[in-house]
């Protein structure tokens, strides 16, 4: 009895200075976290949190002035399953519903944002042997992990209040308002611990940013064929839970409890599989490799096509999944948008004399093509990732040049884009034309609109390979570019930026296919500065030493 009563508070002090040091150096690490994350952190928080509410909030006077044009609207869109998959339903036509509806897209998008976040600040440092470093010192075990947590929950937190409040500034009720940025944010919390276990499993941080995304890719799925059919799947989903919330109508504040469930579960799993794990290790564990390489390896080429095979599959699937949806979308659209003046200016200046449907479909293809970019400058960032892993340095070393190292990894930075892009022209092609009842006649026009993206697709890999070869230390800030791009070509005309801005984004400058006038000049143009990156890229590249 007596050892007891007194073993019992040692064990007890023991547990708690136990906790204290695995969790020791948080505040340092989260204040590392924050610096090496004070461009892009602020960034993604400003363009989802403030310049999306402004967007959407700030057309809807304009486009529906009346309470028929928003019925109207909201009644096309209830009638056609493809949009109520791609954003979810419209609760009621009210300018707040009606408003945020397409901003339900933001609820995959922060799902990105946070996913991005925390296995940069996790997984990918365990990978590089940074994580080990640190660990070495008087840090805690348990510190990185909070670190990676506390930063992507923080934003996510700051990004749906600031949705909130620019809301609320255009006039929208405030329970609504409030609504959204809860949803918003909850949205980010769940997901920030999705990736929190994503970044447990594998070694490797492009298989668990695979493993997370593809979480969110059936997540996704789920909640887009509920809403589009029963409903009753969308419940399995934390996006359709985020959509149950139903900001500004009658707004369901027991399902955020959903949210805090999922996220507090998801994050203790994280902790106990840190806790089961080595540093630097993996709970799925590596597949032993052959005794000898297959034919298929013998030459740069095979290597690359083994490194990018699984992402170029992943791509094209969810181009090809995104077409059939925008394809499905197009048809009926003129009876969602209404006859407004300001509808129908917007579309003179897209499109000119096409139909509204045309327009729709070149804004998709635009859309899908901006999305290959990313893609594109992936691919074409896998050389900074195999130099600065040392990987690369063992294969220049042997009977393979520096160049045709660089163009064995280009080759799918360039061509797997398009292979990607093509699929989805001929998905949204099969998808609008049986809707419309005229494959033959819509197929072709869509395969053209696709194919003008690749220029400006080019260009996006090409400042990649650019930044690689100049600037190597740098050579992740394409994402930036890329970033910019977004923002010139969504918001740009109407933050009204000078013209000089606009014509930075290379987007805007190509033909609008189907519907608009072909003019080739922009696509040779395009293709020209596209080449010019690269070779700069490569030449820089051959000229410089390896990190």
């Amino acid at each position: 009895m007596t050892t007891a009563s007194v073993t019992g508070p040692r064990d007890a002090a023991g547990v708690r200075a136990g906790l204290t040091a695995d969790f020791a150096g948080t505040l340092h690490l989260l204040r590392l976290c924050l610096r090496r994350d004070r461009v892009v952190l602020p960034l993604w928080t400003v363009i989802i949190g403030v310049l999306m509410p402004i967007t959407y909030a700030g057309s809807i006077e304009s486009v529906y002035p009346t309470p028929t044009d928003l019925a109207k609207f909201a009644a096309a869109t209830a009638a056609s399953p493809a949009q109520i998959a791609m954003y979810g339903p419209i609760f009621n036509p009210s300018p707040g519903a009606v408003a945020i509806w397409k901003a339900g897209a933001l609820y995959t998008v922060i799902a990105v944002a946070v996913i991005l976040t925390v296995i940069r600040h996790t997984r990918a440092e365990e990978e590089s042997g940074r994580a080990e470093l640190i660990e070495s010192t008087a840090v805690g075990r348990y510190s990185g992990l909070t670190a990676a947590i506390v930063v992507a929950a923080g934003a996510s937190i700051v990004t749906g209040t600031a949705f909130a409040v620019v809301l609320r500034m255009f006039d929208l009720p405030l329970a609504g308002s409030i609504g959204y940025g809860a949803a918003l944010a909850a949205s980010g919390l769940v997901f920030t611990g999705v990736a929190a276990v994503a970044a447990q499993l594998t070694t490797s941080a492009r298989t668990a940013r695979g493993v997370a995304l593809g979480a969110l890719g059936v997540f996704f799925a789920l909640r887009a064929v509920g809403d589009a059919g029963s409903g009753t799947l969308s419940w399995w989903s934390p996006q359709g839970w985020s959509l149950q919330l139903r900001p500004f109508a009658e707004e369901r504040w027991w399902v955020l409890l959903l949210h805090v469930a999922a996220t507090a579960a998801s994050t203790a799993a994280a902790y106990v599989l840190l806790r089961r794990r080595d540093v630097g290790g993996g709970l799925i564990a590596e597949r032993p490799g052959g005794e000898t390489a297959g034919p298929a390896l013998a030459g740069p080429v095979g290597l690359a096509w083994r490194m990018h095979r699984g992402t170029l599959l992943a791509w094209t699937v969810a181009l090809l999944l995104y077409g059939m949806l925008f394809g499905s979308a197009a048809h009926g659209l003129g009876n969602q948008l209404g006859d407004s003046r300001t509808i129908n200016d917007f579309l003179a200046r897209l499109g000119g004399n096409a139909t509204v449907e045309d327009v729709f479909v070149a804004f998709a293809l635009t859309m899908l093509g901006i999305a290959a970019s990313a893609y594109a400058i992936s691919a074409a960032l896998r050389l900074h990732y195999e130099e600065a892993a040392q990987r690369g340095e063992p294969v220049i070393a042997g009977a393979v040049g520096r160049v045709r190292w660089a163009l064995s990894h280009l080759l799918f930075a360039v061509l797997g884009p398009a292979v990607a892009i093509v699929v989805a022209g001929v998905a949204v092609g099969v998808t609008y034309g049986a809707s419309v009842g005229d494959i033959s006649d819509k197929l072709p026009a869509t395969v053209a609109g696709a194919l003008v993206q690749l220029p400006a697709i080019w260009i996006a890999a090409g400042v990649a390979v650019a930044l690689f070869g100049l600037l190597p230390r740098l050579a992740p800030a394409a994402w930036a570019v890329y970033v910019a791009f977004i923002l010139i070509f969504t918001v740009g005309s109407l933050a009204g930026l000078p013209a000089w801005v606009l014509d930075l984004e290379p987007f805007g400058h190509l033909p609008k296919l189907p519907g608009g006038a072909f003019d080739p000049a922009p696509i040779v143009w395009e293709s020209v500065i596209a080449a010019a990156l690269v070779t700069v890229g490569l030449i820089g590249f051959r000229r410089r030493d390896l990190r």
